[in-house]
């Protein structure tokens, strides 16, 4: 049987679903939230398990192969475990999962028995006071400790994600390369991108992705570990890990997206900076039939627009965690 394919108006092959389970954080970093405010839709608002199980496997009868659940921070449902375990009995090429680390350490070897394969880790600073004041409260060594449990489970491979600033971190870029070059990690840096109104996006703060890669010192392109985004890879001198670059604004990478969104209320987005979207939830509580909604979510595809708009006001009228990043 021939698999089936969702694809855009542009021709682009959608089968990369970025879901976030929940709007909440237990961090609150300085380019993602404001210090007060933005605590989240209330919980009957939030898609249950068996809502993301439904629509998740609505998504795979439309071409879905890959999964990364997302949030704010999906550690923090109570139910993660029992949301993975039910979207691992899917047959997905890959289940995978941003987060913070915070909560990860106790439940890193419990995930990979559920079924998750691997696991994307946010840290921003190697330095434990440094990390505090960005994120406003977070524990590094939790952070590290979280690190540590996914690599012996056998979450593989472990990434981290970094998001540069000027000024704040980027002084701290060849201890993260270091960090690549002395575990089986691999580094990713993050351009700082507009989304959210946190005040803290400048063009003072923002460094491009050619001067974050000069930075890092001489890198020789490699293979990719597994994976389905748009990062560029580069091995440092006997390096085990990798150090990858992703640029959202410098360096475009639309032409090659294969990826929707949905939000934890079950709004479905074709695109992390669009205005245009369908909401899920209320039909799927309505009672709408699974073709009724596989129509929407062809709708949505078809609506996925040819490139991002980080720069438009409207990116900056929703949080990240809104939004699944």
């Amino acid at each position: 049987m021939i698999a089936p394919e969702l694809k855009d108006s542009h021709g682009r092959r959608l089968d990369y679903l970025r879901l976030s389970v929940t709007d909440r954080c237990n961090l609150r970093c300085v380019y993602c939230l404001p210090a007060a405010g933005s605590s989240g839709v209330a919980p009957k608002d939030v898609l249950t398990p068996g809502e993301i199980e439904r629509l998740s496997r609505l998504a795979c009868g439309l071409g879905v192969s890959k999964i990364r659940l997302t949030g704010g921070e999906p550690l923090l449902r109570l139910d993660i475990v029992e949301i993975v375990e039910r979207l691992s009995l899917m047959g997905l090429e890959d289940l995978s999962m941003t987060t913070n680390g915070i909560l990860l350490a106790p439940l890193a070897a419990r995930l990979k028995a559920a079924g998750l394969r691997r696991v994307n880790i946010s840290i921003d600073s190697l330095d434990p006071t440094r990390f505090r004041e960005m994120t406003r409260s977070g524990d590094l060594s939790a952070v590290l400790a979280g690190l540590e449990a996914s690599v012996s489970a056998g979450l593989n491979p472990v990434k981290v994600n970094v998001v540069v600033a000027r000024g704040l971190n980027d002084d701290e870029i060849p201890a993260f390369v270091d960090l690549a070059r002395k575990t089986s990690v691999h580094v990713r840096f993050i351009e700082l991108m507009p989304i959210g109104e946190t005040g803290f996006f400048t063009s003072e703060r923002w460094l491009p992705l050619a001067k974050i890669q000069v930075a890092c010192g001489i890198l020789e392109p490699c293979s990719p570990p597994k994976g389905f985004g748009p990062a560029r890879y580069f091995r440092p001198d006997g390096a085990a890990g990798s150090v990858g670059f992703i640029g959202a604004l410098s360096s475009n990478f639309c032409g090659n997206c294969n990826r929707m969104r949905l939000t934890s209320t079950g709004r479905l987005l074709p695109c992390l900076a669009s205005e245009r979207g369908e909401d899920l939830l209320g039909p799927l509580r309505a009672g709408f039939a699974d073709e009724d909604l596989a129509a929407l979510w062809r709708c949505v595809a078809q609506a996925k627009p040819e490139r991002h708009a980080l720069e438009s006001q409207a990116a900056r009228e929703r949080f990240m965690c809104s939004v699944g990043g």
